[in-house]
């Protein structure tokens, strides 16, 4: 493994451009990626991988996909089931100056062939499942001008797939072109917003907007946060986001000892893997960290070696932070929450203690809704008033607005709805409702799409989850004539309605709870409740009090 003590165990820096990343530090004997599963797009190589294997991966990639006909300037689609291979081929891709849109499996062939009509892939690289679901539901995902692998099974209409499909593996051992990527202002990594209102934007990002302000974030030394040379780094995120870029450069340029890539959250796959590889950091989703919570009851010594968890892509509740801290066996172990989004990246960071989640545990003012301040040297933030567009008062709700080197390119094929969002002189709408506390912090109130008159969706999701320890799953609704409706999932599918009159007493008016189970809530790729389904769904509407124009 090396000596421990030496911060880079390779030559020069890490290369920004992705097709290049690994293979710019291939030398590097820190650190060893080990994975709950094999690669899908390498079964037989293992889990366990040196920077130098994955640069080899990466190399043959793109061998395979110039093969498959990719070339510099065109455009890969990449649509498979959740694991890191994602951004190995999507580095793959960009190895040879082509552009990779990664994309959640999770979508249905119907929005897949929006985003593909968006995207006008010269390649697409899919699991063989997702090109059967097409088949069954009877959509052409892409015209016959798109060359289709599968990274799994096998052409002809196995697996009831279509016919003419190439096969990944039958790729592999094609030559290995040389790497050619694309200068670090132009478009190099395509990802997708999480689409729980609809088909997802395609975002386009470049090395200098993806990972140009950020390569001095990731690497400063953040107390209790920063990644240490003994450190086993766990990680269970969407692959396909924008996030697994910059975690991935993390990694490599502070390196730690282990990293352990958890793609399956499944708590039974979870417990086999980090009973091998417990985690001295971990990151998740918030609804990852969610549904793990039983794990901290029937396998409580998972976690007792980790003293910094870490969440991004929604709000995180004081209950399950509580919960983990309290897990730790570490004596000061710390939560960060970073609160950005896929367009301009991280915005803000809260960083929670053992001690502010016990001062703060019956406040109907939820500690995480507090999402801290800006980054320093990375972005500014304001709130203004959605009609005037002027900045309100400390302590006002409004329109949250960013500035930052690190917006977004542009929508593909929506560059007048990318336009919509730009307020003039750098400034950003987030489309969320925040508030500007009196003391420098921001309080995030709601998506306005899902904004509740009155009242805080998300306070009240938290506050309810905090009082009914039985609930793994609560999401207040807005339905425009009703009150704010309560949607449960309960451990044994049953509430006490004793307990629900008392966890209510002295919150807002709400509608009698819904109950469903964990699963039947409709799920983004980064595991959101896709809110505006669920509505239609429950209560056959889909009106809302938001307006949903800056979504």
């Amino acid at each position: 493994m090396g000596n421990p003590g030496k911060r880079q165990g390779a030559k020069g820096k890490v290369p920004r451009n992705i097709g290049v990343m690994f293979e710019g530090v291939a030398d590097a004997e820190r650190p060893v990626f080990h994975l709950d599963r094999p690669f899908d797009i390498a079964p037989k190589d293992g889990t366990r991988h040196t920077v130098g294997d994955l640069a080899r991966l990466v190399a043959e990639t793109s061998g395979a996909l110039y093969e498959a006909g990719l070339r510099k300037g065109d455009r890969l689609g990449i649509v498979k089931d959740n694991h890191f291979d994602v951004v190995l081929l999507a580095s793959a891709a960009a190895r040879i100056g082509a552009l990779p849109a990664m994309i959640s499996a999770t979508n249905s062939p119907e929005v897949l062939r929006a985003i593909f009509e968006r995207l006008e892939p010269r390649v697409l690289v899919a699991s063989s499942s997702v090109l059967a679901a097409a088949v069954r539901d009877g959509v052409e995902l892409t015209g016959p001008g798109t060359a289709v692998v599968a990274v799994d099974g096998g052409s002809g209409g196995d697996g009831g797939g279509p016919a003419g499909v190439l096969r990944l593996e039958d790729l592999r051992g094609a030559p290995v072109p040389a790497a050619d990527p694309v200068a670090d202002d132009e478009p190099m990594i395509c990802t997708h917003t999480s689409g729980t209102t609809g088909v997802p934007k395609l975002v386009a990002h470049s090395a200098n907007t993806l990972l140009g302000v950020l390569t001095k974030l990731e690497t400063l030394p953040l107390p209790g946060l920063s990644i240490r040379p003994d450190d086993v780094v766990g990680s269970c995120i969407a692959f396909v986001h924008g996030r697994s870029i910059t975690w991935t450069f993390a990694q490599l340029a502070r390196p730690p000892a282990k990293v352990v890539v958890l793609a399956d959250p499944d708590p039974a796959t979870v417990v086999a893997t980090l009973s091998e590889h417990r985690p001295t950091t971990l990151e998740a989703c918030p609804n990852i960290f969610q549904l793990w919570e039983g794990l901290l009851r029937s396998n409580p010594g998972l976690f007792t070696r980790t003293r910094a968890f870490i969440n991004t892509f929604d709000a995180i509740h004081p209950r399950t932070v509580r919960a983990f801290l309290e897990a730790s066996g570490r004596r000061s172990p710390v939560w960060g929450q970073v609160w950005g989004q896929t367009e301009v990246g991280p915005v803000c960071m809260g960083v929670y203690t053992r001690r502010k989640l016990r001062r703060s545990r019956w406040s109907q003012d939820p500690v995480t809704s507090n999402v801290g301040r800006p980054i320093p040297f990375v972005t500014q933030v304001r709130v203004v008033d959605p009609q005037t567009r002027r900045k309100v008062r400390r302590g006002q709700e409004g329109i949250v607005l960013v500035r930052t080197k690190g917006r977004c390119l542009d929508y593909l094929g929506e560059t007048d709805r990318h336009r919509e969002k730009d307020w003039g002189q750098g400034w950003w709408n987030t489309g969320d409702i925040g508030v500007h506390g009196r003391t420098g912090g921001f309080r995030i109130v709601d998506r306005e799409v899902d904004l509740i008159p009155g009242v805080s969706g998300i306070a009240l999701e938290s506050v309810l989850l905090e009082r009914l320890e039985e609930t793994s799953e609560v999401i207040v609704l807005g339905v425009p004539g009703r009150r704010p409706v309560p949607v449960l999932s309960v451990d044994g599918g049953e509430l006490d309605p004793e307990r629900w009159r008392k966890a209510t007493a002295d919150l807002p008016a709400l509608e009698d709870p819904v109950l469903i189970g964990w699963d039947e809530f409709p799920r983004t790729g980064t595991w959101k409740v896709r809110r505006p389904v669920l509505r239609e769904r429950l209560f056959g509407t889909k009106e809302t009090y938001g307006t949903g124009r800056w979504t």
